[in-house]
């Protein structure tokens, strides 16, 4: 019975070529660098963007405390589940590079969506709020009277979608963002690359900006892996199931793919009446008379309805709506977010990230829609 833990898949050995070590040593050492570094990582698919940013926050911890993340990928996300945009603050090293692993972010809001396609507005829209987040905590603003906490480096992740429109919003996002250091992976696909030089700037913007450029390398000479060999749809399913693992205690033996399902479905979930919050269907029309029916058996977000010009709502986790009494009114749904926050959360908001289909195969167990063994949250 296969697995689902990440923690439990085998993982090479990773080796970091010299080219990589000196270029994060160069953005954590930078004298020139008065506050501390802002870098942006960026290239084609698969040139090892996320080996490389995981790599450059353990040398950055090596000078600094803590170190914030930028995560803009929503298909292959860093700390959170699928679909999600997010600012972590990360405090610890990572011993193993090969090893994603779930965090609770400093802020983030759910995308719904693996690509930024439907959306790139939104899409953008939450970059730049999340990065607006970080320099109003963790920068010393000129003129600001407000102090800082603490002033920390910053790594922003990118997809790996650079052509058309993914290039358009890259450039978006490089020119709000206004990097110290931009590290650019180039493949050996020279068609697939971004263009040379500091492609994003105007001709006569006169901004000086630290670009390194570093090849991507899948081998060394002793053929010891240099990237981390990644199947995007598992992974995604393997962060969903992870994240809903968080429901039971660490100590329960669940290690197979069927016993979470069947731990799930047996599963008290919240008891949440449908008077008290407000549903969402992001990048798509649902008519009224359908939206109960559409959230059943879905992964929603979980959202605290924001009052502020943008109407950015911030996410706190997710839920799996298990069922739905339309004559009690009542939503009942499975999520790891504890009673107390989950309290706050007046909004649900529906995308495209789905239940893995592994999960939905076990026979044997607990309809998922039943709504007996219920928890109130309030």
């Amino acid at each position: 019975m296969a697995a689902f833990s990440e923690a439990e898949a085998p993982s090479p050995d990773i080796y970091i070529p010299e080219e990589w070590s000196e270029a994060a040593e160069t953005i954590a050492y930078d004298s020139v660098t008065s506050p501390p570094p802002v870098a942006l990582v960026c290239g084609a698919k698969n040139s090892g963007k996320t080996t490389f940013s995981r790599h450059l926050l353990n040398i950055l911890l090596q000078r600094y405390q803590k170190v914030a993340y930028l995560d803009t990928d929503v298909g292959q996300t860093e700390f959170t589940p699928p679909g999600f945009l997010s600012l972590t603050v990360i405090d610890q090293l990572t011993p193993d590079l090969t090893i994603p692993c779930l965090k609770t972010p400093e802020r983030c809001y759910f995308f719904g969506d693996i690509s930024s396609k439907r959306d790139p507005t939104a899409y953008l829209n939450y970059i730049f709020a999340l990065y607006d987040y970080y320099r109003r905590e963790y920068c010393m603003l000129k003129g600001s009277k407000k102090p800082v906490k603490t002033e920390f480096p910053l790594v922003v992740n990118t997809p790996g979608w650079v052509k058309g429109i993914g290039y358009d919003i890259l450039v978006d996002v490089l020119k709000y963002i206004a990097p110290t250091h931009v590290v650019k992976i180039n493949i050996s696909a020279e068609g697939k690359n971004l263009p040379a030089g500091a492609f994003w700037l105007d001709e006569d913007h006169k901004e000086s900006v630290n670009l390194i450029e570093i090849s991507s390398a899948r081998q060394d000479s002793f053929r010891r892996s240099v990237l981390v060999q990644k199947d995007a749809r598992l992974l995604r399913d393997l962060r969903i199931m992870a994240y809903f693992r968080q429901c039971f205690p660490s100590n329960l033996n669940i290690t197979t793919i069927k016993e979470l399902a069947h731990a799930l479905t047996s599963h008290p979930p919240y008891e949440i009446p449908i008077s008290s919050i407000k549903i969402k269907h992001l990048h798509c029309q649902v008519p009224s008379t359908e939206i109960l029916y559409s959230l059943n058996a879905t992964i929603v977000g979980l959202a605290v309805s924001s009052e502020d010009s943008e109407n950015l709502s911030p996410c706190i986790g997710l839920g799996i709506v298990r069922g739905i009494d339309t004559f009690k009114r009542l939503l009942y749904v499975l999520t790891p977010v504890p009673q107390s926050t989950l309290e706050k959360v007046d909004l649900l908001l529906q995308g495209f990230v789905q239940i893995p289909t592994c999960l939905l195969q076990v026979q044997g167990c607990v309809s998922p829609y039943m709504s007996t063994n219920v928890l109130p949250t309030s």
